[in-house]
């Protein structure tokens, strides 16, 4: 028997979503705008539709926020605009296969980041996962530039890029874990996408890039940041999760690297040499590992701790 509609829902509309986070390298590559302007506009336009609401429905939880929340969510806010800023200018100088691919390593950050900062156990199964990714990482930079045969105008640079932008996604996610559990996600969102916007607002006029006298062409792209790979791919995937295990949601987004590389190959002729393609599979095969691991262990932690509590009513 195939699968009810309301199960069906949740699939398609991360299906829907993939789709929608895969636009997002494209359009980047598209503009002709600076690449902190384009990152700008993405993060403004996705935060003032969420602004109403929020200042209408949330506004006691808004001012429930203590002070150390506070600084943490500014904290995260710093490392989003620093993730966006580092991974559209890494577009600008490697391909789009590459840069997509090693800028969704933020799993492997993620997992080293807990481990070190926040004493969560790493298993033998994350480290080869980790482990296999460095491979991938190293086959697809350095085998380009031996080969001989290079996309982008400068892939090293590109790569760089890219992967500091996956250890600045980690950092937002490290540094709004705990925060989550106390405050809602629209208050979250705000005050995290908020200081985001200022942020790259900041590193723009630093950089001389002027944020006005854009053709029609680009405001349309701005926008589409906000709606693709915003709306209809964040802010699905977070839907999604409350109906679908965070595993396959988590794998699935790497679906990204696949279908960016794919429409990037159509609409920009782009494609990937046999390293980008050989070192990005090497990576994926990684982060699936690590990923998967690491739910399993969290899973099994909250099982573990849901039977004690049944063991210890007075807890």
């Amino acid at each position: 028997m195939g699968l009810k509609l309301e199960q069906r829902r949740p699939l398609i509309g991360l299906g829907v979503a993939i789709v929608g986070i895969s636009t997002g390298a494209l359009l980047v590559r598209f503009s002709n705008a600076p690449s902190t302007v384009a990152a700008f506009y993405r993060v403004l336009f996705t935060t003032l539709p969420l602004l109403p609401v929020a200042l209408w429905r949330y506004r006691g939880e808004f001012r429930a926020i203590e002070k150390n929340d506070l600084a943490f969510a500014a904290l995260s806010g710093i490392a989003l605009a620093l993730h966006f800023a580092s991974w559209f200018e890494s577009l600008e100088w490697t391909s789009v296969a590459a840069s997509v691919t090693l800028v969704q390593s933020q799993p492997l950050f993620v997992a080293v980041g807990a481990w070190l900062l926040l004493a969560e156990h790493i298993t033998r199964r994350m480290i080869l996962g980790i482990l296999v990714a460095v491979v991938g990482v190293i086959v697809m930079s350095l085998g380009d530039l031996l080969g001989g045969v290079l996309v982008g105008a400068n892939p090293l640079l590109g790569n760089g890029l890219a992967l500091f932008g996956a250890v600045m996604a980690a950092g937002y996610v490290l540094a709004g874990r705990s925060l989550r559990q106390r405050v809602s996600l629209i208050p979250y969102v705000v005050v995290v996408y908020s200081v985001c916007t200022v942020c790259l607002f900041v590193i723009a006029l630093l950089r001389g890039s002027s944020l006005t006298g854009y053709p029609p062409r680009e405001w349309l792209i701005f926008l589409g940041l906000a709606t693709g790979p915003g709306l209809l791919g964040h802010t699905v995937i977070n839907w999604a999760l409350k109906h679908l295990e965070s595993t396959l949601v988590s794998v699935s987004m790497l679906g990204e690297p696949v279908g960016a590389t794919v429409l990037a190959f159509v609409l920009l002729a782009e494609i990937p040499t046999r390293y980008t393609l050989l070192g990005g599979s090497i990576i994926l095969a990684g982060i699936v590992v690590t990923t998967v691991e690491r739910e399993r262990r969290q899973n099994n932690g909250h099982t573990e701790t849901r039977a004690s509590n049944a063991d210890n009513p007075e807890k």
